[in-house]
């Protein structure tokens, strides 16, 4: 199949502006709907890529995400969420955007189009072949993106990459892709809308099955989660509560605070 950049076809509805905001939403729902299809259809790529990743990350390796503008973003959130989430240290899950930090709230101008860049800020980190490195680009043709990943490439570091558009170039310079084609978008190139529900929910399906298989989830509880505010902490005290059919809040509460995790509760306790 030759490259068909579909991200940017026409989209499928004309006339938005005519539209009543009941048509406009139904229209976006109706849209949306068709994401888990084909997230379905892509999901033998995903399994590849997450047992490569877990594989890596158990035997010491980092995982990162590169990626601009939403896709970019997209990473750093998931990266930033595993920390509170499933208890790993910061720095285990990185997300690098093109633009540096700057780019997460305000678009850095052209800095997608820089080849060299995607490298050198994973050099920053120290890049090593026990590493895995996931590009993000919902068109699959972001030099920044690509040119990190044949760089990864020459330096014996595994790849993985996400995008929306069949046979991409992107898809070509990493070793484990995922294509994820969600079709048109509603409003015609703007790719932060099912592109980047699709790319969101793959990276869920990505952190999640990754932090299981490290064992960082015990039956469907978040054992290791940091316990940053009071909801969290309330939360900690129930999964106690449960797992060692305590009955005292306050006695559960003491012991989960004196040991700083559901899991290390859990162990001092038994």
């Amino acid at each position: 199949m030759s490259f068909q950049r579909i991200t940017e076809q026409t989209s499928n509805y004309r006339h938005l502006e005519k539209m009543s905001v009941q048509e406009i939403l139904s229209n976006i729902n109706q849209e949306d709907n068709t994401v888990p299809q084909a997230i379905a259809k892509a999901q033998p790529q995903i399994e590849k890529l997450v047992t490569v990743i877990a594989d890596k990350m158990l035997a010491g390796g980092r995982l990162f995400y590169l990626g601009a503008g939403t896709s970019g973003r997209l990473g750093i959130v998931d990266a930033s969420e595993c920390p509170p989430t499933f208890g790993v240290p910061h720095g285990l899950v990185v997300g690098l955007i093109a633009g540096g930090d700057t780019a997460i709230r305000r678009a850095v101008e052209f800095a997608e189009d820089d080849r060299e860049q995607g490298w050198k800020d994973l050099q920053a980190h120290d890049i090593t072949s026990k590493d895995v490195v996931v590009g993000i680009a919902a068109s699959g043709t972001t030099p920044y993106v690509i040119g990190a990943l044949n760089k990864c490439r020459e330096n014996g570091v595994i790849t993985g990459s996400i995008c929306c558009n069949p046979e991409a170039p992107l898809s070509a310079a990493a070793d484990y892709p995922v294509e994820v084609v969600v079709g048109p978008e509603f409003i015609t190139g703007s790719t932060r809308m099912k592109s980047g529900t699709a790319q969101k929910l793959v990276l869920n399906m990505i952190s999640t099955a990754v932090m299981i298989q490290l064992g960082r989830v015990e039956d469907n509880k978040m054992v290791n989660m940091q316990l940053s505010n009071d909801k969290l902490v309330d939360r900690g005290v129930k999964m106690l509560m449960e797992k060692l059919s305590l009955t005292d809040y306050e006695k559960a509460k003491a012991l989960l605070l004196k040991a700083g995790s559901v899991r290390k509760a859990i162990e001092d306790y038994i």
